[in-house]
This record gives structure tokens, C-alpha cells and sequence, in this order.
């Protein structure tokens, strides 16, 4: 083997002596491990801890959200990250457009109250939508 080349390290990983002790290696990595579970454990509960906070995920609330978007399109409320009230027509238009998809594929499956809410957005959206662009 010229001078240059490494070779190849053997390293013993077994946790028990040839007499059946535990080595002072294992039990020190046992330790390190028992940590690490812990932490993780603790990262699990705060991400679920998190998680229970969240609104829960309905129909309504998917159609607000919708709204909202378009409405920060319309400039009307600012960019949660920004801060700035940004206007983007093409965006807030895209998002009616969704909406619009959004009751013709669930048209006979929505509730009384379901119906009603997305009717009431779109309306007063595309009526906004339409003030917006006159003013240029």
C-alpha cells in the first residue's frame, strides 16, 4: 500500500464486554440517546401544542380564506408578512375565478348556509373587482 492511501478503520460497536459488562461507551451513548428522544418528545409536543391552536378546516372557513386572499389582492388589507397593502388585479380576478369554479363543482352538496355564504362573496367580490378596475 503506497504512502498516500488510507486504509480501512475496524471499530468494536458491540455495547457488552467478552464477559458480558456493559462498556462505559455504550452506557455513555445510552445516556446521549435518552436526550435526544427527550428533546424530540418535547419538539413533538410543541409542534402538537401548535397544531391545537389551528382553526379548524371547514367549508366556510376554506371560502373566507379565499375572500381574504382577494382582498389582500385588492390592496384592501396588508400583506401579513410585508405589512404593505399591495394591489394586483390579475391575482384578486384569479381568485374570484376560483370561487366561481369552486360553486359550480359543489353545486347540490353544499348546505343552505354554505350556498348563501359563497353566493354573498362572490357577488360582493366581483362587484369590487369591477370598482377596482374602473378606477385604472
Amino acid at each position: 500500500m503506497a504512502k498516500d492511501e488510507k486504509g480501512f478503520v475496524i471499530k468494536d460497536k458491540r455495547k457488552f464486554t467478552s464477559e458480558g459488562e456493559v462498556k462505559k461507551e455504550a452506557e455513555v451513548h445510552r445516556e446521549e440517546k435518552k436526550g435526544e428522544e427527550k428533546a424530540e418528545e418535547k419538539r413533538d409536543e410543541t409542534q402538537k401544542s401548535e397544531e391545537w391552536h389551528l382553526p379548524e378546516i371547514t367549508f366556510s372557513s376554506f371560502v373566507l380564506s379565499l375572500s381574504s386572499s382577494a382582498l389582500l389582492h385588492f390592496g384592501q388589507i396588508p400583506d401579513p408578512i410585508t405589512k404593505k397593502k399591495e394591489r394586483s388585479l390579475p391575482m384578486a380576478k384569479q381568485t374570484i375565478d376560483i370561487l366561481g369554479i369552486l360553486k359550480e363543482k359543489t353545486k347540490g352538496n353544499l348546505t343552505k348556509d354554505e350556498e348563501q355564504l359563497i353566493d354573498n362573496l362572490l357577488c360582493d367580490l366581483r362587484i369590487r373587482y369591477v370598482e377596482e378596475s374602473n378606477k385604472g
